[in-house]
């Protein structure tokens, strides 16, 4: 596993863990809506963590976009549906995503180096 996504993983389950210690209903109960979001609906998982995937671009969130790339990939999505996945979210977001769009391609890159990597579990908020 690439450094970057073993600390990616660490550091969220960490502070995940911290922040879901603290007894606030608030935050536990949107941790579990995001959680039920992501579960197979009348959308498969799949196609939810690609739309989350282009969602995190277009608002560039780096941490929300290795989430969902990690996400992604477990699911099997391939290279050239990521690329497709990258081109919505950059005409979506427009020129401002190229950073993001750079950032997750490289983590993407580190995911497919390490692929007995395990991505993290979808069991709370991504980003």
């Amino acid at each position: 596993m690439s450094d970057r996504v073993a600390e990616f993983t660490a550091f969220r389950k960490r502070m995940n863990e911290r922040i879901l210690g603290h007894d606030n209903q608030v935050v536990r109960r949107f941790f579990a809506l995001d959680t039920q979001t992501y579960k197979e609906g009348a959308l498969d998982v799949r196609t939810k963590e690609m739309l989350g995937l282009v969602a995190s671009m277009v608002l560039r969130c780096d941490d929300c976009i290795a989430y969902h790339v990690a996400q992604c990939k477990q699911v099997g999505v391939t290279r050239d549906e990521f690329f497709e996945v990258f081109s919505v979210g950059l005409v979506v977001g427009g020129s401002i995503v190229i950073p993001h769009l750079r950032r997750a391609v490289d983590f993407l890159d580190q995911l497919e180096a390490g692929e007995a990597a395990e991505p993290p579990a979808h069991d709370a908020v991504h980003g």
